[in-house]
């Protein structure tokens, strides 16, 4: 494995995240309490025993260069390394074109580590993953890349980029967002959606992106600029992922992968992980997600009457580090490091992110709260969607969003 090198491609702006996105790249996003998406995508990678990652980051990247300056310092002196990677605009005065040329513009890691193969992940996914079963199957089959994918209902298949593969998994066409998508074989009930996650041979790699560079109409995209046409010329599989097992992992869990490209995606993949069997589980100890851990103290429950309203209590949540529940009643909610509920408070199927204060007696529902937001004293949210519309984000799903740092009066 020493011989592979990761390129998370961690550039994208995420506009459909706003407001979450306003002042943080998409893979800085928190999620789960106490962790960034790009967490999930490089805790894979080195729990599979992949240590040479390099981050290409873009837009809004503070944040997330931050984040992992702090969190995933790695053993250098081992040859280890997590490193953000800015666009550096070394072929012209462009910024990334697309996720090709982001690859074309850094042609220069790959050649200083002139790596066997090469990975190709985004940094904007939830899932968990063992890669080394996807190069496991890509040395078995021969390949010359090997794509992701995952099984999805083929009435839901025009939302994706679907592989047609035959039973080997030899891909036989690569169609982006069709009306009719191909089913799997032996199973019409079904049809392969791609993950965005590549492994290359390192030459076939290189060539590809070189020739998609020459290309002035292209939209240096790897789902439509290389996939469509490089199946036709060299050996391109496709990995189920469905078949991925990872140590710890329960039947109930394996296959779980969501994008969370809009605020309804992230709240659902949020609140998947606070059911009491949660389908993504994120206290396996097999395969742990690292993040940065600040030095706080633990959460702590304060005033412990139930014979009263005043009681601090939280059920089917995760409360982080730093938080305190005074008096105030949570459930089916994630609280993030430093968060307050002060008393007789009420806060549901909501996510509070970091240093969030609720004042006493405010009700908040189906809530995502972004960071530094003092909630004032008998406020209430996501209980009459119309007035909440005059103020904040709401979705068409009633989902009530406030952005970070937001005043409220």
């Amino acid at each position: 494995m020493s011989k592979s090198l990761a390129m998370v491609l961690a550039g994208g702006a995420g506009t459909r995240l706003e407001p979450l996105t306003r002042e943080r790249a998409k893979p800085a996003v928190p999620f789960g309490g106490r962790y960034r998406i790009i967490d999930f995508c490089l805790s894979n990678f080195v729990n599979s025993g992949i240590y040479k990652i390099k981050v290409l980051t873009q837009y809004k990247s503070d944040s997330l260069n931050n984040h992992l300056s702090r969190a995933w310092r790695m053993a250098a002196f081992m040859g280890h390394y997590c490193e953000p990677v800015p666009a550096q605009m070394r072929t012209g005065g462009d910024w990334y074109k697309g996720s090709v040329d982001a690859i074309f513009q850094n042609l220069n890691l790959i050649s200083d580590e002139q790596p066997e193969h090469v990975y190709v992940f985004g940094a904007d996914h939830i899932y968990l993953m063992d890669v080394t079963q996807m190069e496991a199957f890509h040395r078995q089959r021969q390949a010359d890349c090997t794509v992701a994918a995952i099984p999805v209902p083929i009435e839901e298949g025009s939302q994706f980029g679907i592989i047609d593969v035959d039973e080997n998994g030899a891909i036989l066409n690569f169609l982006e967002k069709p009306k009719n998508p191909p089913p799997m074989p032996n199973n019409p009930r079904m049809c392969l959606a791609s993950m965005g996650n590549y492994l290359f041979n390192t030459p076939v790699l290189v060539e590809e992106v070189i020739q998609d560079a020459k290309e002035p109409n292209s939209s240096h995209d790897f789902g439509k600029s290389i996939l469509t046409q490089l199946h036709k010329h060299a050996r391109v599989f496709a990995y189920d992922f469905a078949t991925n097992i990872v140590p710890g992992q329960t039947q109930n869990e394996r296959g779980y992968w969501r994008d969370v490209g809009n605020i309804d995606a992230y709240y659902a993949a949020n609140m998947d992980t606070v059911a009491v069997e949660p389908v993504f589980n994120l206290y396996n100890r097999q395969w742990p997600v690292s993040t940065h851990v600040a030095s706080l103290p633990p959460a702590k429950f304060v005033f412990a009457d139930f014979d009263k309203s005043r009681a601090g209590y939280a059920t089917d949540s995760m409360v982080s580090e730093g938080c305190i529940i005074s008096g105030g009643r949570v459930n089916r909610s994630i609280l993030s490091p430093q968060v307050r509920i002060n008393s007789y408070s009420e806060v549901s199927d909501s996510i509070l992110l970091e240093n969030v204060e609720v004042g006493r007696h405010s009700i908040i529902k189906k809530a995502i709260i972004d960071k530094n937001v003092t909630i004032p004293p008998k406020t209430t949210i996501g209980v009459n969607l119309e007035e909440d519309r005059k103020r904040f984000h709401v979705t068409d799903s009633g989902i009530v969003v406030i952005a970070k740092g937001t005043l409220i009066s």
